[in-house]
């Protein structure tokens, strides 16, 4: 049920409404923190929740590079929901899971900006600074002062959640990507890929690259032409 449109719409709306009504309360300084964190300096500020934020933005990257392939021949606009990603992190994405349709085949040419989105260059370079964000996090953050602000601070609290869910939820995109690139077994990149956050980051490195499929123009007739 979970991969169902009806079971995306019912975890978008539960993350939307503990998000709301259940999370630990919203603190003054959370607009402070989070310009501070674009801009810098970054003196005083966790690691941990600096290297978080920045992987917020690094995700989306992951999920347009199986967002704007898959959006070939959806009847939704999937540059909305990828760029969307960048905002509202899993609030933009459940949306397209709970509305988008399977997608196994890709039809038409690969332009320029699949072409980049399914680039191994690309997925290589995501890859590097995800983990090296991760790394760096993990090795100088302070783990007590996380797990306080994890529990006093709406916005620590709901950010690391997103990065949960966006760490899980390329597994309901990745059957129809294998399959528009013509794996019918995928073997152990397959099984890789599901590990959540690391399986992604090895799949987009990884995977066949994506063919165009333009369908031979059929021959006319006379009554093609009446």
């Amino acid at each position: 049920m979970l991969r169902s449109p009806l079971g995306f719409g019912l975890l978008w709306l539960g993350f939307l409404g503990y998000a709301t009504f259940l999370a630990p309360p919203d603190q003054p300084d959370t607009l402070d923190l989070i310009i501070q964190m674009i801009n810098g300096p970054w003196e005083g500020i966790n690691p941990l929740i600096i290297a978080l934020f920045n992987l917020m933005g690094v995700l989306p990257v992951v999920y347009g590079m199986f967002l704007y392939s898959d959006g070939r021949g959806q009847r939704l606009p999937a540059f909305v929901f990828a760029a969307g990603t960048f905002l509202a992190g899993a609030f933009a994405l459940l949306p397209y899971l709970a509305l988008r349709r399977p997608n196994p085949e890709f039809n038409g040419p690969v332009g320029w900006w699949i072409r980049i989105q399914d680039s191994r260059w690309l997925g290589m370079i995501v890859a590097l600074g995800a983990l090296g964000l991760c790394g760096w996090g993990v090795m100088t953050g302070d783990w007590a002062d996380f797990s306080h602000q994890w529990q006093t601070n709406r916005f620590i609290h709901v950010m690391s959640l997103d990065f949960l869910l966006l760490s899980s939820l390329t597994a309901a995109l990745l059957g129809d990507d294998l399959a528009r690139r013509g794996v019918e077994k995928p073997g152990i990149l397959g099984k890789i890929a599901l590990i959540p956050f690391f399986g992604p980051l090895i799949y987009i490195c990884c995977r066949p690259a994506l063919q165009s499929n333009i369908a031979p123009i059929a021959p006319q007739t006379a009554s093609d032409l009446m």
